[in-house]
């Protein structure tokens, strides 16, 4: 069986009008551009309150890093009281949204995702002394690349989050 650890959790709120759709596929777009995972959409529940929704959404992200690590990333969306509203742009007026977002994101390491190490208790030995002893740098370095990845998927978010609401 295939060992994960979390090496990164974090999450960010942000209360205020931004365009959920744009936003939603903003956050798609980065992930599988910028980390190079595939998102599975795994929830997304809608509960109607008067004018307004509550939403939530959680995705898993994958990516193999190599044949023995992968990347795993858990997101969740919480939008609650989302309601439809018209701003004033420069004498136009737009249609958008506004409410309040939070994003919570873990980062997981998966280590002999296939299972190799797992037939017998000699090589679950080996494994043990290959990761403590042969490649703990590299075994740094995913988890690094990971923390980061994650760190800069909520930067991201509350920038666009921010620029969007102040226009």
């Amino acid at each position: 069986m295939a060992e994960k650890e979390t090496v990164f959790s974090s999450k960010m709120k942000y209360n205020g009008i931004f365009p959920f759709s744009d936003f939603y596929k903003f956050c798609y777009e980065w992930l599988t551009a910028e980390t190079g995972l595939k998102i599975n959409e795994d929830v997304y529940k809608e509960k109607l309150s008067g004018t307004s929704k509550d939403i939530e959404i959680e995705w898993t992200g994958t990516r193999e890093l190599t044949d023995y690590f992968k990347f795993e990333a858990k997101v969740k969306f919480r939008i609650l009281a989302l309601s439809n509203v018209e701003i004033d742009q420069n004498g136009v007026k737009i249609s958008t949204n506004k409410g309040s977002v939070e994003i919570g994101i873990k980062g997981i390491i998966v280590k002999d995702y296939e299972g190799k190490f797992e037939t017998t208790a000699f090589k679950k030995f080996l494994r043990s002394v290959y990761e403590k002893w042969i490649i703990p740098s590299v075994v740094d370095e995913f988890e690094t690349k990971i923390i980061e990845g994650c760190d800069e998927f909520l930067g991201q978010a509350k920038a666009y989050l921010d620029l969007e609401g102040k226009k």
